[in-house]
């Protein structure tokens, strides 16, 4: 019984070294300030710091990638992730939306936050300063709120 522990132990360590050459990239594209979303329209500070703190690293070119993320198999999680934020709104890259889709991403932020889909569930395990506390989606949902209440014909 001792053997066959020993032989799963290392057959699963040679597993785990052996995906580490897996390796997904992690990309920070260029970003232009000119196409962010702050370029496009003002945002104000609190919402902005809401943004900053608990959005950025998912929904911009301006991920910060932490150490885990360099490890598989978490690190393709992670990836998969931020491919996904950016593809769903990237707001390094805000301008380049049209004006309906940019009123439904406004939208969406205000609804995801409220009832609490955004910051998914294993962001916040990881980084709990990303918490969105009732002034933060208080500060979000006003600002979309007007933005859409103003470009609205």
């Amino acid at each position: 019984m001792t053997n066959l522990i020993r032989t799963a132990a290392l057959l699963f360590l040679v597993a785990i070294a052996g995906i580490q050459v897996i390796r997904p990239a992690r990309t920070n594209p260029p970003t232009d300030p000119a196409r962010a979303m702050g370029a496009a329209m003002t945002v104000p500070a609190d919402a902005a710091a809401v943004l900053n703190r608990a959005c950025r690293d998912c929904h911009s070119n301006e991920t910060t990638w932490p150490w885990y993320s360099g490890v598989a198999p978490v690190s393709w999680l992670v990836i998969d992730h931020v491919r996904s934020g950016r593809r769903h709104f990237n707001y390094s890259e805000w301008t380049g939306y049209e004006s309906e889709k940019a009123r439904k991403i406004l939208h969406d932020i205000c609804d995801e936050t409220r009832n609490g889909s955004m910051p998914i569930g294993s962001y916040l395990l990881a980084h709990r300063e990303a918490r969105l506390s009732e002034a933060d989606v208080h500060a979000l949902c006003n600002w979309t709120q007007s933005v859409v209440a103003a470009r609205t014909p």
